[in-house]
């Protein structure tokens, strides 16, 4: 399960991503971060230009 699966699933904490940031740049995982972390574009997109509290809203928006 990717990043944002597991959020969803209240497995991890928003600030898991860290982890998840530090684990693809020590790979050779030929993905995006984005699709690494499981971002649609519109996330992606929100992430880089607006800010982690806006990415993790868009998210919690979305749980179950």
């Amino acid at each position: 399960m990717n990043f944002k699966e597991r959020y969803l699933a209240g497995e991890i904490p928003f600030e898991e991503i860290d982890r998840y940031i530090s684990e693809w740049n020590n790979s050779d995982d030929p993905r995006t971060l984005a699709k690494f972390l499981g971002l649609d574009a519109e996330e992606e997109d929100v992430w880089i230009d607006v800010s982690d509290d806006a990415l993790k809203a868009i998210l919690d928006s979305q749980k179950k």
